[in-house]
């Protein structure tokens, strides 16, 4: 028998799609600030769907790349895109004034003590209140917690601008939403989420996101509304990844294969949603966007405890991970220090080149503590590679741990790390075939299986 939760009816979501504005695209100019992952992507959309448009960076070696067009993790109409694009580029805050619409996509990282650090959304709100004109729109798509908008953004805008907000200009907030590498859902594909203080604002950037994307947009009741839905889906995320790795810990000595679980458990087709476990958490918004909530609860009065746990277990996982290799190691006679370890990975997810907030990094930190001597390789980071191919980066170790399920090293069978002496494996993305390795010579072991 099923378990049903059953609840009282909810207001709908407010879904529109309106598609015209007072200006046309031609006439309006929109400015996006910050062009990393977020808004060179934004930045493209927008001039293919008929805006002018201008992209400011502090970054000058970022805006060196872009001008010659050398992006990675870019998809391929992207890339097109970005050698016949005509945008402005610069990081001259002057290049602002003219913007009908400016949007802000600069990073919201956190301190070493996973407290919010702000100062790049400050720095650029002051870039665009200075610059401000009256009638424009001004919306964040930084992910901020709740309350960021009202108590930090808007009050350096108007303070910098001389203007008024809903008075002098219009403001919004649409939390980002883009998965680099995923060829299923592209920044014009995926629905948006857009919350404002009143209905003037709200109507201009509806009007905005309809107009750009092929996907619908969703209002919700005001800003902190908007902020608070970034936080949540990810939050979300951190907390089922916890949990299966709670239980891989747990089914490493119980010795169930918790991959064989979660997929048994797939086929019920409701009330579960597989995640699966890992040697980590990376990416700007999984290992970050939790503290956010955290710490603007903690200065309201409540402790999230169960969120936190959930970023303790994570963050635990590549020392983990490493001592899964030190125990196989023991198995073959051998201890972890002195021993040659192939560290394969370094981005934080399959097959792109971004490395933030990898635990590669964190799992490479703690077996030069443990003695051990590494060597990288990540075939879409190559400046931080100490070998230029994987079969010399094989050649020069005994041992290796997998931090990143690329498909190149998915092709790594026990036939060709044994013709390199390999003897142990610690798969940290579980992208082997596990079946392969039990008839073979090597050690292997994954995590939860």
């Amino acid at each position: 028998m099923s378990n049903t939760t059953t609840t009282s009816a909810r207001p709908k979501l407010r879904t529109t799609r309106h598609s015209t504005a007072k200006q046309s695209r031609k006439e309006q100019t929109v400015a996006i600030v910050g062009l990393g992952y977020v808004g060179l992507p934004l930045a493209l959309l927008c001039e293919e769907r008929g805006f002018g448009v201008i992209g400011f960076d502090v970054d000058q070696a970022k805006l060196n790349a872009l001008k010659s067009a050398s992006v990675p993790d870019l998809s391929l109409h992207e890339q097109t895109r970005l050698k016949k694009a005509k945008i402005k580029f610069s990081n001259n805050q002057r290049v602002l004034k003219d913007a009908d619409i400016v949007i802000v996509c600069v990073p919201t990282p956190v301190f070493e003590d996973h407290t919010p650090d702000l100062r790049p959304l400050k720095s650029a709100s002051r870039s665009v209140g200075l610059q401000l004109k009256k009638g424009a729109l001004v919306i964040i798509e930084s992910t901020v917690n709740p309350g960021v908008c009202e108590e930090v953004v808007i009050p350096i805008l108007e303070r910098t601008s001389g203007l008024k907000v809903e008075e002098d200009f219009y403001f919004a907030h649409c939390p980002e939403r883009i998965n680099p590498g995923d060829v299923n859902f592209s920044v014009a594909t995926i629905p948006r989420v857009v919350g404002a203080r009143t209905k003037p604002s709200r109507d201009r950037a509806v009007n905005f996101y309809t107009s750009v994307l092929d996907a619908e947009v969703v209002t919700v009741s005001d800003l902190k509304e908007a902020e608070s839905v970034k936080m949540v889906e990810n939050a979300f995320r951190d907390i089922n990844i916890a949990f299966v790795n709670e239980l891989a810990m747990s089914f490493d000595k119980l010795g169930i294969d918790l991959g064989h679980v979660i997929d048994a458990a797939s086929t019920k087709p409701f009330g579960f949603m597989a995640h699966y476990p890992g040697c980590g958490v990376g990416g700007h918004c999984i290992p970050v966007d939790p503290y956010y909530l955290i710490d603007y609860a903690k200065k309201n009065g409540f402790s999230h405890k169960f969120i936190k746990s959930a970023r303790e277990i994570n963050n635990n996982m590549p020392d983990y991970t490493v001592r899964r290799l030190r125990q196989a190691l023991e198995l073959a006679g051998r201890s972890l220090s002195g021993e040659r370890v192939a560290l394969l990975g370094l981005a934080y997810k399959k097959d792109v080149a971004d490395s933030r907030e990898s635990p590669a990094f964190v799992i490479a930190e703690k077996l030069i503590e443990a003695g051990a001597h590494i060597v990288r390789y990540d075939p879409f980071i190559s400046k931080e590679n100490d070998y230029l191919t994987l079969q010399d980066t094989l050649s020069a170790v005994d041992s290796v741990v997998i931090a990143t399920d690329h498909s190149l090293f998915k092709t790594l069978t026990p036939e060709i790390l044994e013709q390199y002496e390999i003897d142990v494996v610690i798969d940290g993305r579980n992208c082997l075939d596990k079946d392969q390795f039990t008839t073979s010579s090597i050690v292997y072991r994954g995590i939860g299986r």
